[in-house]
């Protein structure tokens, strides 16, 4: 509770951790060590620009319901769960009728 908050007018210091182990390091490393960064971001802009396109957004959402109705009615060894597979067949009947008895009311 005794620790202050920064306020704006009051300059960042680097920590111990963020500080170079070696101060002289040549420039040839320091350009080095540049290159290096900028391939990773430039690797990891051209990863998130590919996840954030709607079609591989969609992509994933599929295989992941995809992934959850296979593990909700099959068993770990890969038999197939009658009885959920049965709840979800009435289950959809049900909405359908419901609907069907919706869509009749609304027209007459």
């Amino acid at each position: 509770m005794a620790e202050q908050a920064r306020t704006p007018s009051q300059p960042t210091q680097p920590s111990q951790a963020t500080k170079p182990s070696q101060p002289s390091t040549s420039p040839d490393a320091i350009e080095a060590e540049i290159a290096q960064t900028r391939a990773h971001l430039a690797s990891t802009i051209d990863e998130l620009a590919v996840r954030a396109q709607p079609r591989e957004i969609v992509r994933r959402q599929t295989e992941s319901v995809k992934a959850k109705v296979v593990e909700s009615t099959h068993t770990p060894e890969g038999e197939l769960r009658v009885e959920r597979v049965g709840a979800i067949a009435a289950a959809v009947a049900a909405v359908l009728v419901v609907l069907a008895v919706l869509h009749r009311r609304h027209r007459g």
